[in-house]
């Protein structure tokens, strides 16, 4: 079986440190986490960035310190930039980081309600406008869905050169408002896919580690860290990053597959 992709999504734009104090907000609070999820195992770094204080930013500025002291203490690890930013930011906001040719960035392809007043929007023009941007820096795009419709917007970018092979998704899966973290679920978005595309599975909350032992058992890749989850195991609080790669890891090991280097995420990529 292909070795295992393990990304680490180190922050996220919406957790807190009221929710867990390891939360990292500062310059050397990321690096730190992204060094601790990388020397537990993660080849990818999901990257939010966050101002001082905590608030998200999608500024070109705040993410180039963030990426340079990452760089510094994981000089080979591939850095996926975050175009979703936080609810409520315009595209131009959220395109910023692009501009800095990262190896990686999320395309999300659809729009999902978080909560009672909380829309994340994302309009087939604007998904268009950013697919079409990341051809044109050469970025690899990671195709975020969050539930089956939005496969088939991809899908229908892909037919008109929006999108290119091989194609790469992220299944966000045990999200209010989005395709549950099941067993069926997850084969029927995993059947949906063109043959030769790779995809990772990100479980939210309390579905993190049960849909990863799946995804991992199938030979697809995995995603956690403290944007999707702040919790090691019931009713305890993950220490850091690292300790929530190490915990996938140990699954995966477990289940007699390797993990997969940067170096080697890059060639099953094909970045």
């Amino acid at each position: 079986m292909e070795k295992l992709i393990i990304t680490a999504a180190i922050c996220g734009a919406e957790v807190t440190k009221k929710q867990n104090v390891n939360i990292p907000y500062t310059i050397d609070e990321i690096s730190k986490e992204a060094k601790s999820a990388y020397d537990a195992g993660a080849s990818i770094i999901h990257l939010h960035v966050r101002e001082d204080d905590g608030s998200p930013t999608q500024s070109a500025d705040r993410f180039q310190k963030c990426i340079s002291a990452i760089k510094e203490k994981c000089k080979d690890v591939v850095l996926q930039v975050s175009t979703g930013g936080a609810a409520g930011m315009t595209d131009e906001e959220r395109l910023e980081p692009v501009n800095l040719k990262p190896e990686m960035a999320t395309l999300d392809c659809g729009t999902i309600n978080f909560g009672e007043e909380e829309i994340f929007i994302n309009k087939e023009k604007s998904i268009k406008h950013f697919a079409e941007k990341m051809l044109e820096l050469n970025i690899k795009p990671e195709i975020e869905v969050f539930d089956k419709g939005m496969v088939d917007t991809a899908l229908r970018l892909y037919k008109s050169g929006f999108l290119i092979d091989p194609l790469h998704f992220n299944f966000v899966m045990g999200l209010k408002g989005g395709i549950s973290a099941s067993l069926r679920d997850l084969a029927f978005m995993a059947g949906s896919i063109p043959y030769g595309s790779t995809y990772t599975v990100t479980g939210i909350g309390r579905y993190q580690f049960p849909i990863a032992a799946i995804a991992i058992a199938e030979g697809a890749h995995v995603r956690v860290g403290f944007e999707d989850n702040l919790y090691v195991e019931k009713g305890r609080l993950a220490d850091s990053n690292g300790q929530l790669v190490e915990k996938a890891v140990r699954i995966s090991r477990e289940l007699g597959r390797e993990i997969a280097s940067p170096d080697e995420a890059r060639k099953i990529l094909r970045l």
